[in-house]
């Protein structure tokens, strides 16, 4: 890799290529969460990793609870399970329409330690909600989602209106222009690489970065947010990603 393919592999968050990371992937993917050791190996092929090093890296999953094996067939973990479930939703949000409320969620638990109000932090950044202040997380009401049981010992969930108008109050709450300049640097890279780690690198960083998307109403975002077209360009890969592996599994 040339100096600068490394200065914007780092400036896109474009992680090392690894048989764990592959893995992960081709299982997060698939529907359900389980594939053959097999398949495991055959997917893997067009990124250069080969089959003793696969099977060296589903023992060691296996060993960490990131993976369960019955017999041949290697399924993700309930951890993983979750992580799943909110990258499928990263991907195709669900939405309804927005009438102008906002969620409100306010911390009312006290006398907690730092790794739990670290956990929390990240539960409620995970929701797509913003920190308005301490406690006081905010996000407009257009996620058909409810928020998990488990919070509510923890927290108070209200209905309300900012006063402040709703476009200057998103631009407050998000980093807006960040976001958006990071997802089409993406889209710019992955339409300039056709060989396959390249691809799966920045594909990989393209989901993580759709988990940080905070899935605004349209009216409330920049007229050009490139939002859906990164969706559009990881679902169109994870399709090509499937089809090749049926493919492979096909020929044998």
């Amino acid at each position: 890799m040339g100096t600068d393919d490394a200065a914007e592999a780092g400036a896109l968050a474009l992680r090392p290529l690894s048989a764990r990371s592959v893995l992960l992937s081709l299982l997060l993917g698939s529907h359900p969460p389980e594939l053959p050791v097999k398949d495991l190996v055959r997917g893997v092929e067009p990124f250069g990793v080969g089959g003793s090093t696969v099977r060296a890296a589903l023992s060691r999953m296996v060993a960490a609870g990131d993976l369960h094996r019955e017999d041949t067939v290697y399924r993700l973990s309930d951890r993983l399970l979750e992580r799943q479930r909110r990258q499928d939703e990263a991907v195709r949000p669900r939405t309804r329409a927005w009438d102008g409320d906002w969620e409100m969620v306010v911390i009312t638990a006290t006398g907690r330690g730092p790794a739990q109000r670290a956990e929390l932090r990240a539960r409620l950044t995970a929701l797509r909600l913003a920190e308005l202040r301490e406690g006081v997380w905010l996000r407009p009401a257009n996620l058909a989602r409810p928020l998990p049981a488990d919070l509510d010992p923890v927290v108070q969930h209200w209905t309300a209106r900012p006063a402040a108008p709703a476009q200057e109050a998103a631009r407050a709450l998000w980093p807006l222009d960040s976001w958006s300049a990071t997802a089409r640097s993406l889209l710019a890279h992955i339409a300039g690489t056709d060989r396959p780690a390249p691809r799966f690198t920045a594909f990989a960083a393209a989901v993580r970065h759709l988990l940080t998307d905070p899935v605004l109403p349209p009216g409330l975002l920049p007229s050009d947010w490139p939002g859906p077209a990164l969706r559009a360009a990881y679902t169109a890969y994870q399709q090509e990603v499937t089809e090749q592996l049926r493919a492979r599994a096909e020929r044998t």
